[in-house]
């Protein structure tokens, strides 16, 4: 059944055999709060000078301040770590359902671990294997955790599970991996690099230079690569997580990468290797804070002299009687051991500023990694979460600073340092025109020419990607009528380069979206107005995109439509074609444009290959994100 794009995503609404969306497939009661301009959700973890956490206090203990205005306690309550804490049994759906709500502990914060190889040293990851596996033996039972690894992309290693085998396996499976990115794998700095002028005999100082400054660029352009892919995981990082009601606690263990590369006097060009990441380091932080994921940085590397003073390094490069120049060998030594120092100083700069801005705690300069472990679930298990609603109502985009006060001394507070007011947002995302943008919704190539097109489902299609839970989708996959065709279905992209070879078989893809996580902005004739993105990703067993269904709805829904999609659902439904022959999987995801929010699902092809087709499509009662999160 073909769906003309005049009707678009909201025609099956009008179907007689659509269920409410508000009764759940399994029920689930939370106390999770949507963050926005209307209602801000502070979780405050409060510590004394052991670091230990302190309990039992009251509302009248907290003053919050927004932009230095005093605001009024809506609710406060408390958490405390329990031993037991029950996670949700996994919903049990039908054939060919699918779904990106996940499982998680009730009324409890989850942990979450990332091993980030991009970031960190070979022989730090070595020694963070040892001290997990430390901790895993003597970590307390019953306390669910998620495992990811990032290397130039993230991976979810061990979904949320609180069973000892199955976590360490994921950290066994997690081998050392050499980082592609980093001047020095083995030790993580620029130290153990051999001098040009020492290791060419006679060389003209002038080549010198220029060889230097080449080094120095390369050196700058893989630090930019490094710290732009570990944002973007984060970024992803965040939007797998936001689905999930309460605190999160992202542990990340990590060498780390400075956010703003300075000028250095060394070289030819010193500000040709300048960078400033500070913008997107923002954006990461408060994507994090707004889905309430704090953030524990822990140095793999734990304590450590810098390698200008190993003896791997203190051979032939400081070797006074191989340098020609009067006591170069000296300056070298110098030069490497302040910029070995003030890198350092720069990562741990980072992991303090991520930390801070969500929320967490950073662990520096310790070997106790097992140790920082314990006690960064403890802290993030033991707070306080408070709402107010401000003063200010704009939503007007700009960054709200937040500040609390305790009325007791001698403590330390942690929590989020403020958020942006969400605004409208205009459909290219606030950067260039979807018009670039072709019916498929792939870019078209003659619009490179001047300004690339950013694509906002750009990580959620990644496949093998942890899937996005801002938005919660209930996909329905089943063999659509018919024969095997010899071509792609009509409005399909197959990758020219993909090599598809038929014949094919249909599938029906049916998206159920949950409304309470779509943006309905309202129009001056009282009609609403959503933008939405919808894609079907066709992958081989390897990753390699084949074949893709994709659309722009950009609606109108009048206020009666409005109404009933809110307690039905938003649905919408594309086809795509599938070789008979091969091992494949389908990605398939949403994005709100307004809200910039993100849901996807990934689904083996041979999990529905042999189900029954229909002949007509069937509507799919929408799995409700939380009860909660429907109250508007």
């Amino acid at each position: 059944m073909a769906i003309g794009p005049s009707v678009a995503i909201f025609t099956l609404l009008a179907a007689a055999v659509l269920q409410p969306a508000l009764a759940q497939d399994s029920p689930r009661v939370s106390s999770s709060l949507k963050t926005g301009t209307q209602l801000v959700v502070l979780d405050v973890v409060v510590t004394d000078s052991k670091q230990n956490p302190v309990h039992s206090l009251s509302a009248s203990d907290f003053t919050v301040f927004e932009n230095n205005t005093t605001q009024r306690i809506k609710s406060f309550e408390e958490h405390i770590s329990t031993d037991a804490a029950k996670s949700e049994p996994p919903l049990v759906l039908p054939p060919g359902n699918f779904t990106n709500y996940t499982s998680v502990p009730a009324n409890a914060p989850v942990n979450i671990l990332l091993i980030d190889t991009l970031n960190t040293p070979n022989g730090a990851q070595s020694y963070l294997r040892s001290q997990l596996r430390l901790f895993l033996k003597n970590s307390p039972p019953n306390v669910p955790l998620a495992i990811f690894g990032l290397s130039t992309h993230l991976w979810l290693l061990q979904p949320f599970t609180a069973d000892p085998r199955l976590l360490q396996a994921a950290v066994e499976h997690k081998s050392s991996s050499t980082s592609p990115l980093m001047d020095n794998a083995t030790t993580g700095d620029k130290s153990d690099t051999i001098p040009l002028e020492l290791s060419i005999a006679h060389t003209p100082p002038s080549v010198v230079r220029r060889m230097q400054q080449f080094e120095a660029e390369h050196s700058s352009d893989d630090l930019q690569l490094r710290t732009r892919y570990t944002l973007n995981a984060l970024n992803q990082m965040a939007r797998y997580l936001a689905g999930l009601p309460g605190r999160k606690n992202l542990i990340w263990f990590s060498g780390s990468f400075p956010i703003s590369i300075l000028p250095d006097a060394n070289i030819l060009n010193p500000f040709a290797i300048t960078a400033d990441s500070s913008d997107k380091f923002r954006q990461t932080t408060a994507l994090l804070a707004k889905s309430q994921v704090a953030v524990y940085p822990i140095d793999a590397r734990g304590l450590a002299d810098p390698s200008a003073y190993s003896v791997e390094s203190s051979g032939v490069q400081y070797d006074p009687k191989l340098d020609p120049n009067q006591g170069r060998n000296q300056d070298v030594f110098t030069n490497h051991l302040n910029d070995a120092i003030r890198q350092n100083a720069d990562d741990n700069s980072t992991m303090l500023q991520m930390a801070e801005q969500t929320g967490g705690h950073a662990f520096l300069n310790t070997n106790g990694l097992a140790n920082a472990v314990t006690r960064a679930i403890e802290a993030g298990s033991n707070y306080y979460t408070l709402t107010y609603t401000p003063t200010d109502m704009a939503d007007d985009g700009r960054f709200r600073s937040i500040k609390l006060k305790l009325r007791r001394d001698g403590y330390t507070l942690a929590y989020r340092r403020g958020y942006h007011a969400d605004a409208p947002k205009t459909s290219d995302g606030g950067e260039t025109s979807l018009a670039a943008v072709s019916s498929t919704g792939f870019t078209k190539l003659t619009s490179l020419a001047a300004v690339p097109v950013a694509d906002p489902m750009h990580d959620t299609m990644s496949f093998g990607s942890p899937v996005p839970t801002q938005i919660t989708l209930k996909v329905l996959v089943v063999p659509a009528a018919g024969q095997p065709e010899e071509t792609v279905a009509s409005g399909n992209f197959a990758i020219p380069n993909a090599r598809l070879i038929g014949p094919y078989r249909r599938y029906d893809i049916t998206i159920a979206v949950d409304p309470s996580a779509v943006v309905f902005t309202p129009g001056g004739d009282g009609n609403r107005h959503a933008d939405l993105m919808f894609r079907t990703y066709l992958y081989s067993h390897d990753g390699k995109l084949l074949n893709t269904s994709s659309r722009v709805a950009d609606e109108d829904l009048t206020p009666g439509l409005y109404e009933r999609t809110l307690h039905t659902g938003v649905f919408f439904h594309q086809q795509i074609s599938v070789p008979l022959k091969g091992e494949f999987y389908f990605r398939v995801g949403v994005h709100d444009v307004t809200a910039d929010r993100d849901g996807a699902v990934e689904i083996p092809v041979a999990s529905v290959k042999d189900l029954p087709p229909v002949v007509e499509p069937p509507s799919t009662r929408p799995l409700a994100q939380r009860p909660v999160d429907f109250q508007k």
